[in-house]
């Protein structure tokens, strides 16, 4: 694995996730989801956990999976996010009374997306870095 293209590529893929989050969770869907507190943290944590994901991503295709085209990023991505969705979801849901089964389903769909635009990302630099 080389170093720099695995730093550059999840960094800018951190960067993607956190514009994304911003998108879909601060402008899009305002309403549907809880907003962090002020005072707080929050952003901080927000921050951290995008480029966690971005190097996360950017250490599979790297390391295991050598992905570096846009369109296998997307996809690999894509099939991350499902399942990283599906868990996340599933724990949020323990601590619920109520199912709401249309946010489970918008919640899902945002993960995917989300994860197959920063697995695209990924993949084209990893193609690009050298």
């Amino acid at each position: 694995m080389k170093t720099k293209t695995f730093v550059v590529a999840g960094l800018v893929g951190g960067i993607v996730d956190w514009l994304l989050g911003w998108l879909f969770y601060g402008i899009l869907f305002v309403d549907t989801f809880p907003q962090p507190q002020e005072g707080t943290n929050a952003m901080l944590f927000i921050t951290l956990g995008c480029l966690a994901f971005g190097f996360f991503i950017s250490y599979i295709f790297n390391k295991w999976a050598q992905i570096t085209t846009l369109a296998t990023g997307a996809k690999a991505g894509a099939i991350i996010g499902l399942f990283m969705g599906l868990i996340t979801i599933f724990f949020g849901m323990a601590n619920q009374a109520e199912v709401d089964y249309q946010r489970f389903g918008l919640e899902l769909v945002i993960s995917i997306v989300m994860a197959a635009v920063v697995g695209a990302v990924v993949g084209l630099i990893n193609g690009k870095v050298k």
